[in-house]
């Protein structure tokens, strides 16, 4: 694939994301505070998601295992 229309690709996915939360209207200093606490939210969600969905799926593992003779 060609660099530019990979560029030109992240410049779409880019201009749907202003589209899809309505950014483009705000002002600069807003949209930097928008795309601050947006990043920072996602980022939580990942590390959480990270952290405890192993916990999760290792106990209901187990409590399945346990619930049809498995050991």
């Amino acid at each position: 694939m060609d660099i530019m229309r990979v560029k030109d690709y992240f410049y779409w996915l880019y201009y749907q994301y202003l589209l899809i939360t309505c950014s483009y209207v705000l002002e600069p200093w807003e949209q930097s505070m928008f795309h601050t606490i947006t990043v920072t939210v996602f980022a939580m969600v990942v590390y959480t998601a990270y952290v405890f969905i192993p916990i999760h799926i290792r106990l209901a593992f187990e409590f399945f295992s346990q619930i049809f003779g498995g050991h």
